[in-house]
């Protein structure tokens, strides 16, 4: 196991382009061991070697890594279970490493942050194509994500400007196009966003003149 010091992990749209920490959970320690050798061979690094779902998740609590290969079966909190709380909690995405493919487990995977899904016995080649298959899935997941709280971060902005607008035309007996150009002017000379100019208008904190 390497030696690592604790780092934040990334937030959504600011990923970089492939994994570089990644954690393992196998309660079978010669499993997780020669995952663990498989993907130093091939330039990741370990940071950290669980025997189940609840040290698991302590780990990426605690060592942040970029993404986790977990086993499905292992004593107390399951893989999948742990997945679902790892990426909730953390926005880490998982590998999940399995000696079954049964239909539900792969169907429980889809809603619990598993972007990948190997079948053991695991090769080295296997692993050198599903971690940057499953890294550009949890990528563009986090793409779409992003652009759809941008999306709805710049809605509610408009609905607070045109809120301010509207008082600003009730209380100053002016036209729209006046109460938009005062909430610009307003913003531009004091250097502040212009929804923070109509958040405080809303808030009878800030007012207004026209001169």
């Amino acid at each position: 196991m390497t030696a690592t010091t604790q780092q934040a992990h990334p937030a959504p749209g600011t990923l970089p382009d492939s994994p570089r920490r990644i954690l393992i959970a196998d309660d079978e320690h010669l499993v997780a061991t020669g995952l663990s050798a498989n993907l130093q061979e091939i330039g990741y690094e370990v940071v950290g070697l669980a025997s189940d779902g609840e040290s698991a998740t302590a780990l990426c609590e605690r060592e942040k890594p970029d993404m986790a290969l977990l086993d499905i079966r292992m004593p107390g909190m399951n893989g999948i279970d742990a997945a679902k709380t790892i990426y909730e909690r953390n926005n880490i995405p998982v590998i999940i490493v399995s000696a079954y493919a049964d239909d539900e487990y792969v169907e429980l995977c889809r809603d619990a942050g598993v972007f990948g899904y190997l079948l053991k016995p695991v090769t080295k080649d296997q692993m050198r194509v599903a971690v940057p298959v499953a890294w550009e899935r949890y990528r563009k997941a986090n793409e779409s994500t992003t652009e759809i709280a941008q999306l709805n971060q710049r809605l509610e902005q408009r609905k607070t400007i045109e809120k301010a607008k509207w008082a600003l035309v009730s209380q100053g007996r002016m036209s729209e196009p006046d109460a938009m150009r005062l909430l610009q002017r307003d913003a531009r000379n004091n250097r502040r966003p212009l929804v923070d100019v109509a958040t405080d208008v809303i808030e009878n904190k800030y007012l207004i003149r026209d001169n």
